[in-house]
């Protein structure tokens, strides 16, 4: 059943000194709660909530703008408006593996392996793991997804002194953060996170919008007393967010 045939029926509220668009607003927000808009659906168009309520498309417009600037909508020009899909949060102040952020909501997580290789540090790179320029180095590149929707694109290199073995892994069945976190001992990290506009092959397998940007973390872990990984993890900014607490 669409939403335009769910909201067959519905009936603008009686009495009351709520004003109009407040009354708009509920109605969609009450429809989310219980499920019968889920996240991607499309909500009915302006037209049809103003004949439903009996109100002005501006009125409508008015409770759309405001449920999309509360982030639980999301307006597409020319297609119409959409329930937002909810934005998972990642913890900065321990060094969770996602695998496990994903199941603490219940959630089923999964990961594709595009890359596994052996490549040389090369000037940037090299001075982020204090070696020589073309020091060898592991590389990895994994997709995580979270109920089968990605939600973070994970470019990794590892210092292969720290993970000798990190080539034999299987991440389709480990995260590198798990494997990591349990050979080599985290001594330190650093991070930074930044918006920005990601390269077509990160938003093309990301599946996210032409004109939509990335939450970008990049971090580096220390541990043996040397740098094991520089890690750079995209994930896109409609559904994913960053949260702490000390």
């Amino acid at each position: 059943m669409n939403s335009e045939t769910r909201l067959a029926g519905a009936t603008a509220p009686e009495g009351g000194r709520q004003p109009a668009f407040e009354r708009v607003k509920a109605h969609v927000l009450a429809q989310i709660q219980a499920g019968a808009w889920r996240e991607g659906d499309a909500i009915p168009s302006e037209d049809a909530l103003s004949k439903s309520f009996g109100v002005s498309r501006m009125t409508v417009n008015r409770a759309l703008r405001e449920l999309t600037a509360e982030q639980l909508l999301v307006r597409v020009q020319g297609s119409g408006t959409f329930v937002a899909q909810h934005k998972y949060q990642a913890t900065l102040v321990s060094l969770r593996n996602i695998a496990d952020e994903i199941a603490a909501r219940g959630h089923v997580h999964r990961s594709e392996l595009h890359r596994l290789e052996r490549t040389a540090a090369r000037d940037t790179l090299a001075a982020h793991f204090e070696l020589p320029a073309g020091a060898p180095l592991f590389h990895s590149v994994v997709l995580h997804l979270e109920n089968d929707l990605p939600i973070q694109w994970e470019d990794r290199y590892v210092n292969p002194a720290v993970a000798p073995e990190y080539m034999a892994c299987d991440f389709h069945t480990q995260t590198p953060n798990a494997y990591l976190t349990r050979v080599a001992p985290l001594q330190g990290v650093s991070f930074r996170i930044e918006a920005c506009m990601p390269p077509p092959e990160v938003r093309e397998v990301l599946r996210m919008g032409a004109q939509e940007p990335s939450l970008v973390l990049w971090r580096r872990t220390l541990s043996m007393q040397q740098v094991a990984s520089v890690a750079i993890m995209w994930h896109p900014a409609s559904r994913y967010q960053f949260a702490g607490s000390f």
